[in-house]
């Protein structure tokens, strides 16, 4: 972050000093909202939660080290009083990146798959300069800003992820952080309850084009309809990703090795190098080439983009996370969130990554999906029993849908019992499924077999 006398912070967020705060006192960062993660000089925001009050841990806040803390009532600390700090942090974070002239903002949003390609772009960026990108998936009102404020004059490149939980999400986090550059990688059934329909979530996912500058870029995957329809929803010059013919930056000559990570060649207007991804599954190939076309944007060559991408590892966890056990068993942890896209695609994988072996599968059903919820996860189940698998088990006391499109499905209340479940009949070579909505917590059950505890 750069520095910041309180007085500054106090005006940019329309808030006020308490008689401890020294106006002349510097915010040299990070802003954090975890008291545990203050450091000399921190700006501690205390945010109210379900479970804690983060204006309780103010005093602890300032003896390790924080020159003050964003809150909404009077503290025992050095404080700046505002009415509500998730504006606050918005408007900080927005009048730090207006004083980075010298830094591009790079915007990264779609159904699924975001986290990953942000991942990957960010590997990228950081080769041709300083690159702040969040970690894990800190794409929402409250994260967004924190890693936008992360920032400072040497910060070349800023990428950030955009979720969008309804209609005007994005438009609101593209006005924190306004980006030059904008990615949008598909448009699929993800939080489909929410938005009442695809086209919905379409509208509510080209916000991001629709807030690029006219001298700006919108990079957008010519393989999907409903992306393709928002280049008219933007001034900004397009250019296409994917499989197309159509696409700039386009995989050639596409195969998949036997662990299921994806070799192929990647095209450019200025030429084609080979890639050979480490990271698992085919649907990788559309996160690493929406990735390449920002990068290729950005300026870096294409001998460096496919050198990149095929050094690059896994930055967020519980995504495709693969482990061989030492007796030979497999475990694929994508139990960080799911829809029915991203079933679909982990199945896939599985048959790949599994192929010749006994495969199980440990799900939850999906959530957030609407009227449509029972017969989506319906269809789940019906894919998980058509998968031939040697087991499928089904986690959670809203499993019944699932259970009734695979009605030979074993159902386990919890992931421990889950766990327990997959334990007994786990041999030495099996390949294990761990993927469900973020809330059934699936990633215990793959901790707990690959030798921790369900609990």
């Amino acid at each position: 972050m750069i520095p910041l006398p309180l007085a500054r912070v106090a005006e940019i967020t329309s808030g006020a000093l308490n008689g401890l705060a020294d106006p002349a006192a510097v915010v040299r960062g990070p802003v954090v909202i975890d008291s545990r993660a203050v450091v000399p000089g921190s700006l501690f925001v205390a945010i109210k939660g379900e479970r804690a009050d983060g204006h309780d841990f103010a005093r602890q806040a300032h003896e390790a080290g924080a020159a003050a803390v964003l809150a909404t009532r009077p503290v025992d600390a050095p404080a700046v009083i505002v009415g509500d700090p998730q504006a606050a942090l918005a408007a900080l974070a927005n009048a730090v990146v207006r004083e980075l002239p010298g830094t591009t903002v790079v915007g990264v949003t779609g159904s699924a798959g975001k986290t990953t390609t942000k991942d990957l772009l960010a590997g990228l960026a950081a080769r041709m300069g300083p690159t702040v990108a969040p970690v894990g998936s800190y794409n929402n009102e409250i994260g967004h800003p924190l890693t936008v404020l992360k920032a400072d004059e040497g910060t070349r490149f800023l990428v950030l992820e955009l979720s969008a939980r309804n209609i005007g999400h994005i438009a609101y986090l593209a006005e924190i952080a306004p980006p030059r550059i904008g990615v949008v990688l598909n448009v699929g059934t993800a939080h489909l309850g929410v938005f009442g329909g695809k086209e919905a979530i379409a509208r509510a996912k080209g916000e991001l084009v629709e807030a690029l500058p006219a001298d700006g870029t919108a990079v957008l995957n010519a393989d999907d309809p409903l992306v393709s329809e928002m280049a008219g929803r933007t001034e900004a010059r397009v250019t296409w990703f994917g499989r197309a013919a159509r696409a700039h930056v386009r995989a050639e000559d596409e195969t998949l090795d036997a662990a299921g990570r994806a070799s192929f060649t990647l095209r450019t207007p200025s030429g084609a190098a080979p890639v050979r991804l480490r990271l698992y599954g085919a649907h990788a190939v559309e996160n690493a080439l929406a990735a390449a076309a920002a990068a290729y944007e950005l300026g870096l060559p294409v001998a460096a983009i496919a050198e990149e991408l095929s050094a690059a590892e896994p930055r967020s966890r519980w995504r495709m996370e693969v482990t061989d056990r030492p007796d030979g068993v497999t475990v694929i942890n994508d139990a960080y969130n799911a829809n029915p896209d991203s079933m679909r695609a982990a199945f896939g994988s599985l048959g790949v990554i599994g192929a010749g072996r006994r495969r199980f599968a440990v799900i939850a059903a999906l959530r957030e999906l609407g009227e449509d919820g029972p017969a989506l996860n319906e269809d789940l189940g019906r894919l998980a029993a058509g998968a031939g698998l040697e087991a499928v088990i089904v986690v959670g006391e809203d499993a019944g849908p699932v259970l009734r499109g695979a009605p030979g499905a074993i159902h386990a209340p919890d992931a421990a019992a889950a766990a327990r479940e997959l334990s007994d009949r786990l041999a030495p070579g099996d390949a294990v499924l761990v993927k469900g909505p973020r809330a059934a917590g699936l990633e215990r059950v793959a901790e707990a077999i690959l030798g921790g505890d369900a609990r």
